[in-house]
C-alpha cells in the first residue's frame, strides 16, 4: 500500500524539522563537504552530527560517499536548495507582516 502523497510531504517536514539538520542542509548548498568541516562549522557532538546525516540521508536529502579516508556529502538534489530558499522567503515575508502587525499594535491606531 503506497504513502498518501500529503503524508510524505509532511515526513519531508518533519525531516526538516531539527535545526541541526537544516544548518547542514544550508553548509551543503555551497558544495560538498567532508563531515570534519561540517563538525567545524557546527557545534555539535560528532554523534550528534551523524545521527542527524543519517537522518537526512534516510529521507534522500543528502548523498555521501568516501574520499579516501573521509566521507562527503552533498545535497541529493538542487531541488534541497530551492525549498531552502522558499523557506527563507516565506519566514521573511511573515516576520514582516508580524513587524508591521506590532508596529500597529505599538502606535494604538486609534483603538482602545
Amino acid at each position: 500500500m503506497s504513502v498518501p502523497l500529503y503524508q510524505a510531504k509532511a515526513e519531508l517536514f518533519r525531516t526538516l524539522g531539527h535545526p541541526v539538520r537544516i544548518r547542514v542542509l544550508e553548509l551543503l548548498q555551497d558544495g560538498s563537504k567532508p563531515v570534519r568541516d561540517l563538525l567545524a562549522a557546527i557545534d555539535v557532538e560528532p554523534s550528534n552530527l551523524s545521527q542527524q546525516l543519517a537522518v537526512l540521508r534516510r529521507a534522500g536529502m543528502v548523498t555521501s560517499h568516501r574520499d579516501g579516508p573521509l566521507v562527503v556529502y552533498s545535497l541529493s538534489t538542487p531541488d534541497v536548495a530551492d525549498l531552502l530558499a522558499a523557506g527563507r522567503r516565506i519566514l521573511g515575508a511573515v516576520l514582516t507582516d508580524r513587524d508591521a502587525l506590532l508596529d500597529e499594535l505599538r502606535a494604538g491606531d486609534g483603538e482602545r
